[in-house]
């Protein structure tokens, strides 16, 4: 068992749905994240006006899955971030769970 996460900006979300359908992965989590390139957007985000934009509306996925859709899903997002027009490829990282219940 590993802990999948990926991450990419929210426009990808049908997407990575469907790279998640492809690989076998039927449960994961979704979150909603702002996501930062460099630290400076990060201080400019710091106003006095809540209304500004901070970072880009991003998105976080996870699973708690096998290594056989993992391995599956690497080369799904591989192939879709060769073709990206974007600097924001979908970002994949992977955790192994020593335990689990």
């Amino acid at each position: 068992m590993k802990l999948l996460i990926v991450t990419s900006v929210a426009e990808f979300q049908k997407e990575i749905l469907n790279i998640f359908k492809k690989a076998n992965i039927e449960a994961f989590s979704r979150s909603e994240i702002d996501g930062y390139k460099s630290s400076n957007s990060v201080i400019a985000t710091m106003s006095w006006f809540p209304g500004e934009k901070g970072g880009n509306e991003s998105l976080m996925f996870f699973s708690f899955t096998e290594k056989e859709q993992i391995d599956l899903l690497f080369g799904l997002v591989l192939e879709f971030n060769k073709n990206l027009e974007t600097n924001n490829p979908i970002r994949v990282a992977v955790v192994n769970i020593e335990n689990y219940i």
